[in-house]
């Protein structure tokens, strides 16, 4: 067969691949000449916060490089356009990713930086405006701007890979030469460039007819996905128990799903299985997403419908049932109506005589609003440490109770220690009150496992100023085989993305959990059912961390500082958390229903 019929199937496989976006219709507009000045650009970034051009500062030259997740070109492209985002890194220049696939989510565009080491900013351009500002048809199309804003060149990376296959190197570096030209103050000699990839296509309109109707097809989806959180007295801003609640939201509602920033679930979806995802199904997004499009018709009752009430929630105080124990802080703290609150720390005012165990913990703030965050750890004589920590609370999240677990599984207060809390709190504009509570709830049943845990603490890094991606990495070697049972993240307003992965000896890397998009705001427990999730002794299991130093990082403090190690958000952290029990041990222990203090025979 010749060479040229070979190339030619190729082209057929790619189009068939990439399947309409091959032959669909470029994003319409006018279409931006070489050196006209761009205005502005919106997109919104891996926060799913709505950002634009001004936001990245002001600099030499912008690249904007457009991607998909999916697109073939794109994959092999990108490793390219790491390679020059790092050749001119120090030379002013800004790369960014705009990811226009139709079906892509802002989750799945932050792992693919992941995936491919990116150490520049990704965005999401969701009504293709961007493209059409720029004049980009595909991807990995690439359009460049000058300090002015001015598009100087538009076009391909090089023309090394083409539709149906490539050359063995590219005879012209049409990026790179365009920017050498642009930094030495030239005349960029080639100012456009044909370019190859998958056509740039606008995700399919929502249809304004449905037969979706909130009472047969939304509400059971609002009963089992958000009214935890969304009902009176809670943390959560508003209700979602009605009909008119839901409806009135209708359009917050439809950003939040499509960006999937709630119902609150940060772990990427091709790695790792968790019993506790509150993450919606496709099918409910697009439930949800093409009702409210359909301007939200109401229907009738169903007598199967999934009712709550605002009493379920008020009778139900603790939700690992009635605890054993209830420690409560002596002292309410009164909380300004604005401005930073450092951390505060309390010791609670109980002290364990004996050794004892606990099936269940629950920190439990009587005003919700309030906390932001709170951590449970036991102290000694020698004080609290990452070793000692038990659980936290955060909005939306869960309790730890070990009994979702394993049967016969506790966790081990020494004796002589106390509950400490750390509080993370946040003002409301008028002043509050908080107190909180802590219940444990003991085994009824021998203990036959302890809980273990280790953290991922690595020290001694200093976060360069203005890096976008800056890496940590820590590992930690198992020493028994273990049934991996939970992992957990903690950084501060820098932190991006966290990934565990898990390398057994003699056994190829996988990755545990993959959190592309890191929120401060939601730091999420992520729980593996038992059993699934077993690493023999021996296997190393490492986390690697990005940090977000730059200025378009909107919560950055101060992306003009060193940043290293520190107990305050203006600090920063890497801890990762993973929960285990030993897959052997029977320890048969007997314990006081009551107490939790150890029966000696």
């Amino acid at each position: 067969m010749s060479s040229r019929r070979i190339l030619s199937l190729m082209g057929i496989a790619f189009g068939i691949f990439c399947g309409s976006n091959a032959h669909a219709t470029p994003p319409a507009g006018p279409q931006a000449s070489i050196g006209a000045e761009i205005a502005e650009l919106n997109f919104k970034d891996i926060r799913s916060l709505e950002r634009n051009l001004s936001e990245l500062g002001s600099h030499r030259a912008y690249v904007f490089a457009f991607t998909t997740t999916q697109c073939p070109l794109v994959k092999r492209y990108l490793p390219k356009l790491v390679d020059l985002s790092k050749k001119y890194q120090d030379q002013d220049v800004v790369f960014v990713a705009v990811n226009v696939g139709p079906y892509d989510t802002i989750r799945d565009m932050a792992s693919q930086a992941i995936d491919f080491d990116a150490p520049f900013t990704f965005v999401k351009d969701y009504d293709l405006s961007c493209a059409t500002a720029l004049g980009a048809t595909r991807t990995p199309q690439v359009v460049v701007l000058d300090h002015e804003h001015r598009l100087r060149y538009r076009g391909r990376i090089d023309d090394q890979i083409r539709l149906g296959g490539a050359l063995p190197q590219a005879s012209r570096n049409d990026l790179d030469q365009a920017l050498a030209e642009l930094l030495a103050d030239e005349p960029i000699s080639v100012p456009e460039t044909p370019v190859d990839g998958c056509v740039i296509t606008p995700a399919a309109q929502k249809s304004t007819t449905t037969s979706l109707t909130y009472h047969q097809d939304i509400a059971p989806i609002f009963a089992e996905h958000c009214a935890r959180c969304h009902h009176p007295d809670s943390a959560a801003p508003f209700s979602l128990l009605t009909f008119e609640q839901v409806a009135s939201n209708a359009q917050m509602i439809a950003e939040v799903v499509r960006d999937e920033t709630m119902p609150p679930w940060y772990a990427s979806s091709h790695h790792g299985v968790f019993q506790n995802d509150a993450s919606l199904s496709m099918a409910q997004k697009n439930k949800l997403l093409s009702w409210i499009a359909a301007g939200q018709p109401v229907g009738e009752p169903d007598e199967d419908e999934p009712t709550v009430g605002t009493g379920e929630f008020s009778t139900k105080k603790w939700r690992i049932g009635e605890p054993d124990l209830v420690v409560t802080m002596l002292e309410q703290h009164t909380i300004q109506p604005t401005g930073f609150i450092p951390y505060k720390y309390v010791v609670l005012p109980h002290l364990f005589i004996g050794e004892t165990w606990v099936e269940a913990f629950e920190i439990r703030p009587e005003n919700r609003a309030v906390v932001h965050h709170c951590n449970l750890a036991y102290m000694t004589s020698e004080g609290a440490s990452d070793e000692t920590f038990i659980t936290g609370y955060v909005p939306g999240g869960q309790p730890l109770d070990l009994s979702h677990f394993s049967a016969g599984a506790a966790y081990r207060i020494p004796a002589g220690a106390a509950l400490v809390l750390q509080i993370h709190y946040t003002t409301t504009g008028v002043e509050e009150k908080s107190l909180i509570q802590v219940g444990l709830r003991f085994p009824r049943e021998n203990v036959k496992k302890k809980l273990h845990h280790f953290v991922l603490d690595p020290r001694g890094w200093k976060i360069t100023p203005h890096d976008p991606a800056f890496a940590i990495s820590s590992s930690h070697t198992l020493k028994h085989d273990a049934d991996l049972l939970g992992l957990f993240t903690h950084m501060h307003v820098r932190g991006r993305d966290m990934t565990f992965y898990a390398t057994p000896p003699d056994a190829s890397q996988e990755t545990l959990l993959q959190i592309p998009n890191y929120n401060f705001e939601w730091q999420l427990g992520y729980e593996i059912k038992p059993g699934t999730k077993i690493l023999p002794k021996g296997t190393v299991v490492s986390a690697t961390a990005h940090f977000d130093n730059s200025a378009f990082n909107p919560y950055n403090p101060d992306p003009d500082k060193s940043v290293e190690y520190g107990p305050q958000t203006v600090d920063e952290m890497f801890n990762g958390f993973v929960f285990y029990v030993d897959n052997n041990e029977q320890l048969d222990i007997a314990v006081n229903p009551k107490t939790g203090r150890v029966i000696q025979p």
